[in-house]
This record gives structure tokens, C-alpha cells and sequence, in this order.
């Protein structure tokens, strides 16, 4: 697998469960935990992560101009394809998070946007969640980029 250099788009931190996604300049991962500040932080689905061009994709399909926000993920990627990356470690700036799966649609994609749920379907355009390893504080235009697998 090739991997490319990408760069973190935009960071979202969950003031409560089902509550608004506050878009931020930057925020701190805590190994173990997930985003500083942010609800919902367990197990193994301490970050959520989307990627730009598969939102962008999706929303011309749907001929639909519906924000970012409303996927409800921590960060949005460019470049970094996250498709069936499972057990990889992604290192966002000077942190690491492991990628545990896939984060799966639910209705409230369907009620942001007809058609929605089912556009994330495929090929992971729903987005990917994971652990994180190694903490720190990440930026929008950071660095995103797989390790090496061996």
C-alpha cells in the first residue's frame, strides 16, 4: 500500500452526547482516553476520523451542501485514505492514534441528509475510529501520515 502525506482539515470537540460539534484550532489527545474536553470517550473509540474527499464525494452524489460537522467526527483528514486500515497507526502531528474500525452510519446522518446513511456505506466513507497511543496536541494543518507497517 502506498501511503501519501495528508493533513488534518478540521477538529471537532463533543460538548455532550448528541450535543453540538464545536469546530476548534486545535485540541489535546490523551493516550488512553481520546479528545480533551469531548463526550462519548471510550474503549476503543476514543477519535473518530472522516476524510475530506469521501465528504466531498458524498455530497455531490446527494447534490447536498450539508457541513462537515454533521458526520459528528473528531477530525477531518485530506490525503489519508482510511478504508479497511484496521490494527494501522495513523500519527496526527506528534501523536499516534491505533484504527480500530470502522465507524458505522446511523439515522442521524439520514436525518442531516436523505440519502446519507446510505452514501457512507461503502468503502468506509463513514469514517474510521480509534485508540489513542500516544498523546499530545494536534492542529487544523498538521500532518497526517501512516507508520510504516512491517
Amino acid at each position: 500500500m502506498t501511503d501519501t502525506a495528508g493533513r488534518i482539515e478540521a477538529i471537532w470537540v463533543k460538548r455532550a452526547k448528541r450535543g453540538v460539534m464545536d469546530a476548534v484550532p486545535s485540541a489535546e489527545l490523551v493516550a488512553g482516553e481520546g479528545v480533551l474536553g469531548s463526550a462519548d470517550r471510550r474503549g476503543k473509540r476514543q477519535v473518530t476520523l472522516i476524510e475530506r474527499e469521501a465528504w466531498d464525494t458524498m455530497m455531490t452524489e446527494l447534490a447536498a451542501a450539508v457541513p462537515p460537522a454533521a458526520r459528528r467526527a473528531n477530525v477531518m483528514l485530506s490525503g489519508v485514505r482510511l478504508a479497511h486500515t484496521r490494527g494501522r497507526i495513523l500519527r496526527l502531528g506528534g501523536t499516534r492514534v491505533r484504527i480500530a474500525g470502522e465507524t458505522r452510519p446511523c439515522e442521524r446522518m439520514e436525518e442531516a441528509c436523505t440519502g446519507l446513511q446510505a452514501a457512507m456505506r461503502p468503502e468506509w466513507r463513514g469514517g474510521a475510529f480509534g485508540e489513542v497511543i500516544t498523546g499530545g496536541r494536534i492542529s487544523v494543518a498538521d500532518s497526517a501520515t501512516w507508520e510504516e507497517v512491517p
